[in-house]
């Protein structure tokens, strides 16, 4: 019998991951790389992010941030600084559009009023400078993905419909539709109209504003007593 230890072997690959950990096995990506790559690929938002409270670009905080304050003594009146955080829960909240539930961080006020219109795709794609402001970035990012939903497209399709615009198109589409636009040679001479009606608006704007101007011009010069010298009489 050898009394020499035995020496153990090396580990197999499958040993050597980790069995039981409580951090991500990669390091987490910064806030701002996070945001910038979830917001690579849509529209940019008219409010950009939030530059005090970091995380409120992640979810549906509502504007909300941290509020600091004091807590006053009654007896001694002694001030003592202290914060307010947001009420923030992480919810699973039902998406018609998207037909799924989506987990999402969202203030206990928010919530609220996503129950008063009537679910989270009615209070995504509100229409009030309010809602988008209050919708932030990870609202933004929301909306977007409800957008381009077919369920919102046909909704807003509807909605065009019934305002009497364009499909598709724009407003040049929609004035050669007028027109009875069917070859290409029609097409190009309505757009040769369209940039000749253009120009003539430019001019007409050039030349009001240029009369705009000599106006003024003549009203300043009467005003300080400007006049044109005047032969002198002969003695």
């Amino acid at each position: 019998m050898s009394l020499r230890p035995s020496i153990p072997s090396a580990p197999t690959p499958s040993l050597l991951r980790r069995t039981f950990h409580t951090t991500p096995s990669l390091p987490a990506r910064p806030a701002k790389s996070q945001l910038a790559h979830q917001h690579a690929k849509i529209p940019v938002y008219p409010y950009g992010p939030s530059l005090w409270y970091s995380q409120s670009n992640f979810g549906l905080y509502g504007g909300s941030r941290p509020q600091s304050g004091n807590t006053v003594s009654e007896r001694t009146e002694i001030k003592n600084r202290r914060k307010w955080h947001p009420n923030v829960h992480s919810h699973r909240i039902w998406s018609n559009a998207l037909n799924r539930f989506v987990r999402v961080k969202v203030l206990a006020r928010v919530m609220r009023t996503i129950d008063k219109v009537g679910g989270l795709d009615e209070y995504l794609l509100g229409e009030k400078a309010g809602r988008i402001r209050e919708l932030g970035m990870g609202g933004w990012a929301l909306r977007w993905r409800l957008m381009r939903t077919e369920v919102v497209k046909e909704r807003f399709r509807a909605q065009r419909k019934q305002m009497g615009l364009p499909e598709d198109g724009g407003w040049e589409a929609m004035m050669k539709r007028e027109a009875g636009v069917t070859g290409e040679a029609e097409a190009e001479a309505v757009e040769r109209a369209i940039d000749m009606a253009l120009k003539k608006d430019e001019r007409e704007a050039a030349n009001g504003l240029d009369t705009g101007i000599e106006l003024g011009a003549s009203q300043a010069g009467a005003l300080t007593g400007a006049t044109a010298e005047q032969p002198r009489p002969v003695v």
